[in-house]
């Protein structure tokens, strides 16, 4: 196999995900030798700093660090919007981009990133209209370049053991099952209380899309119909946002998922949030079921003091979305399936660099898009390609929601769209 080349990484937005996740495990493939030049990009000066000066980031990853842009001696409250459209312009060509942004913001910055030559790793969902995502799959296409969205449960262990034994016939045909995905309270009080309205997202959109995802993922079901009802509330800064959703998928076997998502998980809780998913399946003469309680996988702290998630002391530790822990290197490494995720698709990326280095522009062209096909067909990454059914879902959510909970079917075909029943 041919080597595949390190690549140059330009993280778009310095949030909660950011430093969560995407950061310290873009960090640890530098450390591998995956990752060249990291640089980072936000709309204040107030993000990067944080970023640049987190402990943990600092205990972890002791050595490391970015390129900040803008500078961290910058005044916060300047703010810079475009200024990932300079840093775009500047790259090298297909390297890789990682979009960490608002729901909202995401269709013009990819497709941005793709007219600047880039691989594109998103934040889920990918965008809020199907249209858009058949738009990014043709220009992503069109340039050989890869984009994949960053639905990172379908690397959880539990998922994959799920598909293939749903494939097998194991369980039969899923029927009727329920899914919940309920984030924190505290988070009203963070950077979502300026992005996160009602005529922008909702808690079914944000959140619950991993489990119609997942849950199409598993079976192969393609959905066809979507109702969503939301409770709204006001946020600190007085915007109002649906603080809660609850909805129902209906599927083209006439299956039917219920998802109920929100932002009010309390913050002196064990769990960090809680989450999970219930599949009832039906075989000859049989019942089979699929169970995953996400937020409780058999770990439990009690701190000494207020640290764990929210402040609290007793906290539910899931060990497999994402930790850092000790390894023979200096510092922490990532762990977990969420790690896994982002390293899995900077791979993919590489690997379509290194397969094709050398050959001439047609060739490497044609080979990329080949890889691509490859990537889409598996389905373990979610694309553009693999995904645009999520799509789907998020419009036709937002139309119901926006409607106070009216069906909204979803039409495949050569030209799948969405419309209310009423």
């Amino acid at each position: 196999m041919p080597p595949k080349p390190a690549l140059d990484v330009l993280i778009i937005g310095g949030g909660m995900i950011t430093y969560d996740l995407i950061l310290p495990s873009v960090y640890h493939l530098q450390r591998l030798g995956a990752v060249s030049r990291i640089r980072v990009c936000a709309q204040s000066s107030a993000r990067i700093r944080a970023l640049k000066e987190g402990a943990d980031l600092q205990a972890a990853f002791p050595g490391q660090d970015f390129e900040a842009y803008p500078d961290v001696r910058a005044p916060e409250t300047e703010r810079q919007p475009d200024l990932y459209r300079r840093l775009l312009a500047e790259a090298r060509p297909r390297q890789a981009v990682i979009i960490a942004t608002p729901d909202q913001l995401h269709f013009e910055m990819v497709m941005e990133a793709l007219r600047c030559e880039q691989h594109v790793l998103c934040v889920k969902p990918l965008v809020l209209q199907h249209a858009q995502a058949v738009e990014i799959e043709r220009e992503a296409r069109a340039r050989g370049l890869f984009v994949g969205v960053e639905y990172h449960k379908r690397l959880d262990t539990r998922a994959l053991m799920a598909r293939r034994q749903y494939g097998l016939g194991h369980f039969g045909e899923f029927r009727i099952g329920e899914a919940r995905m309920i984030e924190p309270y505290y988070y009203r009080r963070s950077n979502f209380q300026n992005w996160f309205t009602t005529d922008q997202t909702d808690p079914f959109v944000y959140v619950g899309c991993h489990y119609f995802d997942l849950v199409q993922f598993i079976t192969g079901l393609r959905p066809v119909g979507v109702s969503v009802s939301g409770v709204k509330g006001r946020f600190p800064n007085g915007n109002e946002g649906y603080m809660w959703a609850n909805g129902r998928v209906r599927y083209e076997n006439g299956a039917i998922l219920s998802v109920i998502d929100g932002l009010g998980y309390p913050d002196d809780a064990a769990g960090s949030n809680d989450q999970g998913l219930l599949m009832y399946c039906e075989g000859k003469d049989r019942g089979g079921m699929i169970q995953h309680n996400d937020q409780d996988r058999g770990v439990r702290h009690s701190y000494l003091d207020n640290i764990g998630c929210g402040g609290s002391r007793y906290n539910y530790c899931s060990p497999d979305f994402y930790r850092l822990v000790p390894w023979t290197g200096p510092g922490y490494r990532p762990a977990g399936y969420g790690f896994e995720s982002v390293a899995a698709h900077l791979e993919a990326m590489r690997r379509l660099e290194g397969e094709t280095a050398g050959l001439d522009a047609v060739a490497a062209l044609e080979r990329r898009r080949a890889i691509m096909q490859e990537i889409d067909r598996a389905g373990l990454l979610a694309t553009p390609a693999n995904s645009a059914d999520n799509e789907l879902v998020v419009e036709a959510a937002r139309l119901s929601i926006l409607a106070d909970g009216d069906w909204c079917d979803i039409v495949h075909g050569e030209h799948p769209h969405v419309r209310l029943r009423s």
